[in-house]
């Protein structure tokens, strides 16, 4: 009897070793190397004689770069910020993965999106972790109970993709989840590396061959991104993270790949009894729950992708009772943090180092652009003295570490956005060029960090002497 070869993988990166040891020498994760077999042969067989493609394969036809191209006609599904984030609505042959923690709204948003589609197309909605019932019983409970929608119940991908190649073959396909999948060609379990990468493969090489599209779900690990082999991410067209804070009723929708559209593209929805809701103004959300101005909050006018949000970001500033005071930050980078009380220190003469700094973002959204330097420092600012933001006003900019503040890209459009909500004024890097797209709001341009000090401090002697740490007292 043949020995089976066996390898060892991975199971977080990926990695094929020798022999199993406790901890993978790639990523460094420990217990996370399975044993697998080594060579099973895939569900399209072998490749070519031998299995390595003999003297009989086939060549390549070259062609050049510049022949016609049909136009993509792309599938919109009706809900404008799913449609926003996919680039425009589903292309045909293309393969979605969708992300995000356990209970945010993947299978609810899915099946929205089904029941839009099947209106005007054949859709399919394969679960492998449900059964029919809880299916039908979350239908009802949306509203989408009578949409024509294909439903089953499967983990198994060769019953699956068999129904595919059918003559009544769907045009839309929805597999929840990915991890779920499994082939019989491998001996491996649901979920492991092998699996994950096999199953992926096959239903993307089916859906390039039959012209269909494939939304994936995928499920996240603990540090938040998509379970499985890392090559996942790079086999789809379209990934999409699903984002939300347990204590929020919105969740936001972002883009981190598009083949088919642009990348960093945000989508808002709001959780409601009935399913997810389309937020058409996000802006106006985030900044509902804003009542008078009060010291440590500052409008940051933000860019998600292509559209300009305004949110409110919070500092406290506080005398700490440790040795080494706490700085804790939600929905920013810590070492931004870091990196902007440094400057303020060491520019402005301004001192954090007896004092707990805690820095939010309101909503539960997470900022990434070094274009909230300049409101992140106003906050700090304004919490430390007690003394408002002006009211009415927004504020962005980047901050160098020579403490000057530096021009960020679109700036007409955050402005806009800021004089459409109501704004009335703006602290912005000194760009008056773009500054004339602003209409009626008046902006102050802030060329350094030490003309956002005189803001809070030129006017209060008491505050300008907190900022300067006593010195003039």
């Amino acid at each position: 009897m043949a020995r089976k070869n066996t390898r060892y993988v991975c199971q977080s990166c990926g990695a094929v070793h020798p022999r199993w040891s406790g901890r993978c020498d790639a990523c460094g994760e420990w217990n996370s190397i399975v044993e697998e077999i080594a060579d099973s042969a895939p569900i399209g067989g072998k490749a070519g004689k031998g299995g390595k493609g003999g003297g009989n394969a086939r060549r390549l036809a070259l062609v050049a770069l510049d022949g016609e191209t049909g136009q993509v006609a792309r599938r919109r599904t009706g809900i404008a910020e799913f449609d926003r984030v996919s680039g425009g609505g589903l292309v045909p042959g293309s393969a979605l993965l969708v992300g995000g923690d356990p209970g945010i709204g993947k299978s609810t948003l899915l099946l929205q999106v089904a029941a839009a589609l099947g209106a005007e197309t054949r859709v399919a909605y394969v679960t492998g972790e449900e059964s029919v019932d809880q299916v039908r019983m979350r239908a009802e409970r949306l509203g989408v109970a009578k949409a024509p929608v294909g439903l089953a119940a499967a983990t198994d991908l060769t019953t699956i993709l068999s129904t595919l190649n059918g003559p009544d073959a769907p045009e839309i396909v929805v597999i929840d989840s990915i991890q779920t999948m499994y082939i019989d060609a491998l001996d491996s379990a649901p979920g492991t590396v092998a699996q994950v990468r096999a199953c992926a493969q096959e239903l993307i090489r089916a859906a390039k061959r039959r012209g269909f599209a494939v939304l994936l779900v995928g499920h996240v690990t603990k540090e938040g991104t998509i379970a499985g082999p890392r090559v996942l991410e790079h086999m789809v067209d379209t990934v999409l993270y699903f984002e939300g804070e347990r204590g929020h009723q919105f969740r936001i929708l972002r883009a981190v790949k598009n083949r088919f559209g642009p990348t960093d593209e945000i989508g808002v929805f709001e959780m409601t009894g009935k399913g997810l809701a389309e937020v058409p103004n996000p802006s106006r959300l985030f900044l509902s729950e804003r009542d008078e101005p009060v010291s440590g909050a500052v409008v940051f006018a933000g860019l998600e992708g292509s559209r300009p949000v305004l949110v409110e970001i919070q500092a406290l500033v506080a005398p700490s009772p440790l040795g080494t005071p706490r700085r804790a930050v939600i929905g920013w980078d810590g070492g931004r943090l870091a990196m902007v009380l440094a400057v303020l220190e060491a520019r402005a003469g301004i001192h954090f180092s007896s004092n707990d700094v805690y820095l939010n973002v309101a909503g539960g959204l997470r900022i990434s652009e070094p274009a909230a330097d300049l409101a992140v420092a106003a906050a700090l600012i304004s919490s430390l003295t007690g003394r408002p933001a002006p009211q009415d006003s927004v504020v962005f900019g980047e901050i160098g570490l020579s403490g000057e503040v530096r021009p960020v890209a679109q700036t007409e459009a955050r402005l806009k956005e800021a004089a459409k909500l109501g704004f009335s004024r703006a602290l912005a890097p000194r760009l008056g060029r773009n500054a004339g797209g602003a209409g009626a709001l008046q902006v102050r341009g802030i060329g350094d960090i030490a003309d956002l000090v005189m803001i809070f401090g030129d006017k209060a002697p008491a505050a300008r002497a907190a900022l300067l740490g006593g010195a003039e007292a």
